[in-house]
């Protein structure tokens, strides 16, 4: 069954793929979540290159309260931040094959939330 689950979403993940690209002007942010933690990174496709990378193991959101839609958002406000660090404004958003629906909106509100614009 979990195979199955796994094989779905790495065909949905490559649909994507084929139109969202990071470029330099505009990279890309990819989403993993895994059944406890959720990590998000800012990638340019072009350099192949992770620009900026953030998950609900760092020890900001770790010492956080909440449970793990609002830690997902907790997530997003931190890349926003380091990304805003580095220069970079706008973005494309990978879903990663997930759907875009609770922990997966959460982290993309955060990143909106916290200036990204995509």
């Amino acid at each position: 069954m979990a195979l199955v689950k796994q094989n779905r979403r790495r065909r949905i993940h490559y649909r994507i793929r084929k139109t969202v690209n990071g470029s330099t002007e505009r990279p890309r942010l990819s989403v993993f979540r895994s059944n406890n933690e959720i990590y998000a990174q800012i990638i340019d496709d072009v350099a192949k290159v992770t620009l900026v990378a953030a998950s609900s193991r760092d020890k900001e959101i770790t010492a956080a309260k909440g449970n793990k839609t609002e830690k997902a958002n907790l997530v997003g406000k931190l890349i926003a931040e380091r990304a805003q660090q580095k220069g970079i404004e706008t973005i494309s958003f990978d879903r990663g094959g997930y759907l875009y629906h609770g922990r997966v909106k959460s982290l993309a509100e955060g990143a909106r939330e916290g200036g990204l614009k995509f």
